[in-house]
């Protein structure tokens, strides 16, 4: 049985990605409903949409869309895995004559892009199923919102509003994630290496941040990539609403969006409305992704 259902399988990945996201479904119903200005919670704050969402729609009213969300983890678990192997061993290394870190990375890059797009019909219905309101319901499942999407909003088209925002926005925030994380470790490890550093499980000549300091400046990294890359977030979200929301017709471009967000709202209220549930809610997982990352260098040898 381990050969076919091993810790380092998709499927194993897949339930954690399931427990994770289910967890962390009511901080995403709540963030949706403030991105975009949900009449019966905007005049309300982050914390108090948390209590009202209960109140107005009962506890399962904060898990509304978390299914079209658990369904999608697993192709895109599966997917990236794949694209991943293919873009290493095909497009990169062979025909563009790249390799070693360098390679890796824009393997994984492209992966996630690839993961992304296969899978963002999923993500479409499930921000419209988070959206709506007790007693307001336009759908009434995952495949009702599928088959209403197709027949009236364009066909397949209709299930890609708000892609482009969604990739211009995994650059910086990639980018800007693993730049603040290199900084802060080469300057923590250059101004203090006896109190920060350790060496190296795997080369004792290289020093390494211990493993609180580790998980600290991934937190800080993730904080600024997040803070960076939101209005993205807020604008694939307007976007991918659509025909729910009544100014949709003033969203219908990235950068259209963006300037009515900016012109109705501001920066505090629009472009970064709902900012500190992304903080909650990912700056554990970066400031785990990132110590994670330095330990398997040090296991795999690469330090």
């Amino acid at each position: 049985a381990s050969r076919h259902f091993s810790f380092s399988s998709p499927s194993w990945k897949g339930v954690a990605g399931c427990c994770a996201k289910t967890t962390t479904a009511p901080l995403d119903r709540v963030k949706i409903l403030l991105q975009a200005h949900n009449h019966h919670y905007k005049h309300l704050g982050v914390f108090s949409t948390l209590c009202a969402v209960p109140k107005k729609e009962g506890y399962l009213g904060l898990y509304k869309g978390n299914g079209a969300m658990m369904i999608r983890i697993f192709p895109y678990g599966a997917i990236q895995f794949m694209a991943f192997d293919q873009y290493k061993k095909v497009a990169i290394k062979k025909q563009l004559g790249i390799s070693g870190h360098v390679h890796r990375l824009m393997a994984g890059s492209m992966a996630g892009i690839t993961a992304v797009i296969c899978t963002y019909p999923l993500d479409m219905v499930r921000v419209r199923l988070a959206f709506q309101v007790k007693g307001e319901h336009k759908y009434m499942g995952i495949i009702h919102a599928f088959k209403m999407i197709y027949t009236k909003e364009g066909g397949f088209s209709g299930f890609y509003r708000g892609l482009m925002p969604t990739i211009v926005g995994m650059a910086p925030y990639a980018g800007f994630s693993f730049f603040t994380f290199g900084t802060l470790k080469s300057i923590g490890l250059a101004q203090a290496p006896n109190l920060l550093g350790r060496p190296s499980l795997d080369n004792p000549d290289v020093l390494v941040l211990k493993t609180h300091v580790n998980l600290l400046c991934g937190g800080i990294a993730g904080a600024i990539a997040q803070t960076i890359s939101y209005p993205l977030d807020v604008t694939r979200r307007r976007m991918q609403l659509g025909a729910v929301l009544p100014d949709s017709e003033k969203c219908l471009t990235m950068v259209q969006t963006l300037k009515y967000v900016y012109q109705q709202h501001g920066i505090r209220r629009g472009l970064y409305r709902g900012l500190s549930l992304n903080y909650i809610r990912c700056i554990p997982s970066q400031a785990v992704a990132f110590t994670t990352y330095e330990l398997m260098k040090q296991f795999l040898h690469l330090n």
